[in-house]
């Protein structure tokens, strides 16, 4: 199975979540949310256009374009997002998180979002 996601269509990460929907969640009657649990959920294969794949090439065009939408900036605006609805609850984290990404030594939505999908395998990613 071979899947095109459009890079250039990633400018945050609604627009992540709502290339992930166009490509993986065709002929679901729901969308997934903005989760990266979510995004691990679906990658394993359970529903979406991966239900009973063994493999699967995505083809991700422009992706230093969605590398550098899901980016620093993005990435601190989603963490202080985070913090100001989480203080009493994993807030450390997120303080760490920030400090690390300022210093230069964080990553990025980008950078977890690939380790997600470097998770699974069975799903192979090919710049194009």
């Amino acid at each position: 199975m071979q899947l095109i996601l459009n890079g250039a269509s990633i400018v945050d990460i609604p627009s992540f979540y709502a290339e992930i929907n166009r490509v993986f969640m065709t002929g679901e009657t729901w969308e997934l949310g903005e989760s990266l649990d979510a995004l691990n959920d679906m990658l394993f294969g359970g529903y979406g256009v991966l239900l009973g794949a063994n493999h699967a090439t995505i083809l991700w065009q422009d992706m230093a374009f969605s590398r550098a939408s899901l980016g620093v900036e993005t990435t601190l605006q989603f963490l202080e997002e985070r913090l100001a609805i989480r203080q009493n609850f994993n807030g450390q984290t997120i303080v760490r998180q920030l400090e690390a990404l300022r210093a230069g030594t964080g990553k990025t939505y980008f950078d977890i979002v690939m380790e997600v999908f470097a998770d699974h395998p069975s799903i192979e990613i090919v710049s194009a």
